[in-house]
This record gives structure tokens, C-alpha cells and sequence, in this order.
């Protein structure tokens, strides 16, 4: 890889999205971002703890060009508002990380009446990046194409994509609900790759695994789980900043120029669970979504023309 002591080249001319940034992994890797130099807007919900994270990660990169706008993923008319008013800045946009995400809630609603889980880290994802692919496709070039890094977990491995049900209507389960939605976003990456290889696009899809990392998304889980966390944490789980280093991999590495449809762990291109790679499932989730969110499924096209 073309780094300069472990650290990557800097990037000033670059734009990057994260979501969740305000906390956890997300916080970690804007702030990473934000030292190469890059212009960075953080999309978030969380507006009473926006201004301090940006004021702090400004100082500590000595860097100005970082910003939050919000953006509630439970809701799709906010993530067409924060769209709009990103569009508005008329500036490019390199890199997208979707970051953000919930974690065994309790069963309950977005906006949309759309289950949690799959509403805000599958369906929002999905709709915001559809949303802003036209920005990236423009900004992106040969030899140094834009970037989409959407950030799944292990828990996909034991997860079941039940089309007939991703509401989770008919049996909630938290843990089951997080695990398909961490799945879809595996099947939205690699079909998203296949659709912008087939268009010949300068933008790329990846995977980053981040690991087990110790954030404040496991609130929900039972307590006694959370015990053993706080007393074992500092020697099984990673970091934020450790496990937000499998996104800045997938966000400015060199190494990974023109190369997606990868799921990587530790920095590296792993597999997947084996059903993620099944393109005609791949292609009804995405039918799916695409109906769920109200935007064209453009895939007979970019296949068939």
C-alpha cells in the first residue's frame, strides 16, 4: 500500500460522507479522514452533541473543513432533505461511509413504519446512497474513482435474508432483526458494484467488517453481557479507532483503487457468508428496496440496456 509510516498520503482535495460520526466507530473514522486533510461532513441525528464533535476533531486534525448535517436515517424524508442541502454546497463527493446504525432495540418503527433495524442501517443506506450516486459517478475519475464503504458486522454470518418477511413482523427476534439487516447490506453492496461495473462508473462498493468493537451501540444487550464487557472489554473487544481502521482502509487505500465488491476484515478482502454472493437474490432485495423507497430499479437497464 502506498503509505508513508502506517499513515496515508494526504488527500485535501477529497469530500467524504459519514454517517453516524458524531459517536463510536463513525466519530473515529471522520476523524481520520479529517487528518489526510479531507473535507468531511458528518450526518447525524444527534444535534446536541454535533457542534462539541466537530469543534474537537477540528482541533485536534487542524483541520477546518469538517461539518455536521443532520440526517435521521429512520427517516426517508430526512434523508431527502439532507441530500438536497448537501447538493446545494455544490461540492464533489469521494467517499461515502455508511457508518451508522442501531443495535438490538426493541422492536419498534422509523417513521416509515419500516422495522429498525432494516429501516435505518439497511433502508436508509440504501436510499441515501442511491440518492447520491449522480454527485459521486461525477466526482469520480479514472485512476481515482469515488468510493461507497458501507460497514457491516460478523453477525451477518448467522444471519437469514427472509424476503417474505424483512419486517420482522411475524417473529422478532433483536438479535435476528440486526443480523438481517447487516446482511442486506452485503447483498446491496455487491448488486450496487455489479450495476456500476456494468455502466463502466469510476465509483467502487466495498465492505468493512470493523470487528467486535466496544461502542455505546450495545446498550440493549443484556446486562450481564455488558458486565463481561466492561470487565474483559479492554482484551476482547477493539477500539473505535481500531475498528474504524477497516473503513479508512476501504475509504483512501491505494491498493483498493478500482476494486469492489469486497468484504474486508482486519484490513483484508475475506468471504462473506455464501448466500450473499447469489445474484438472483441480490436482485430481489434490491427490487425490494427499491419499491420500499420510492426510487427506480434501474438494473434491466445497466444489464440489458
Amino acid at each position: 500500500m502506498n503509505v508513508i509510516s502506517g499513515v496515508f498520503l494526504p488527500q485535501p482535495e477529497r469530500v467524504a460522507i459519514v454517517t453516524g460520526g458524531t459517536d463510536g466507530i463513525g466519530y473515529s473514522t471522520a476523524r481520520y479522514l479529517a487528518k489526510l486533510g479531507m473535507r468531511v461532513v458528518i450526518a447525524g441525528n444527534n444535534e446536541g452533541k454535533a457542534e462539541e464533535v466537530v469543534r474537537k476533531i477540528k482541533e485536534e486534525t487542524l483541520n477546518d473543513k469538517v461539518e455536521f448535517l443532520y440526517c435521521d436515517l429512520a427517516s426517508m424524508r430526512s434523508i431527502r432533505q439532507f441530500v438536497q442541502k448537501f447538493k446545494m454546497k455544490k461540492i464533489p463527493l469521494h467517499v461515502l461511509v455508511n457508518n451508522a446504525g442501531v443495535m438490538m432495540v426493541p422492536q419498534r418503527s422509523t417513521e416509515d413504519g419500516f422495522e429498525e433495524h432494516f429501516g435505518v442501517n439497511y433502508l436508509g443506506h440504501f436510499l441515501l446512497t442511491n440518492l447520491l450516486l449522480d454527485t459521486l459517478q461525477e466526482s469520480g475519475t479514472p485512476g481515482r474513482g469515488a468510493r461507497v464503504v458501507t460497514v457491516s458486522s460478523a453477525t451477518h454470518y448467522v444471519g437469514e435474508l427472509n424476503l417474505d418477511d424483512l419486517q420482522s413482523s411475524i417473529s422478532y427476534s433483536a438479535h435476528g432483526a440486526y443480523a438481517q439487516s447487516k446482511l442486506a447490506l452485503v447483498f446491496f453492496t455487491y448488486h450496487l458494484q455489479a450495476l456500476l461495473t456494468a455502466k463502466g462508473s469510476p465509483v467502487t462498493a466495498n465492505v468493512a467488517d470493523p470487528g467486535v468493537v466496544n461502542t455505546d451501540l450495545y446498550k440493549h444487550i443484556f446486562w450481564g453481557t455488558r458486565l463481561i464487557m466492561k470487565l474483559l472489554g479492554w482484551w476482547i473487544y477493539k477500539t473505535p479507532d481500531e475498528g474504524a481502521w477497516t473503513s479508512v482502509v476501504a475509504a483512501v487505500a491505494p491498493a483498493l483503487e478500482g476494486r469492489g465488491g469486497r468484504y474486508l476484515y482486519n484490513e483484508k478482502e475475506t468471504q462473506s457468508l455464501a448466500v450473499t454472493y447469489d445474484q438472483d437474490l441480490q436482485r430481489q432485495l434490491w427490487a425490494r428496496s427499491c419499491q420500499l423507497t420510492g426510487i427506480p430499479d434501474v438494473t434491466q437497464e445497466a444489464f440489458w440496456g
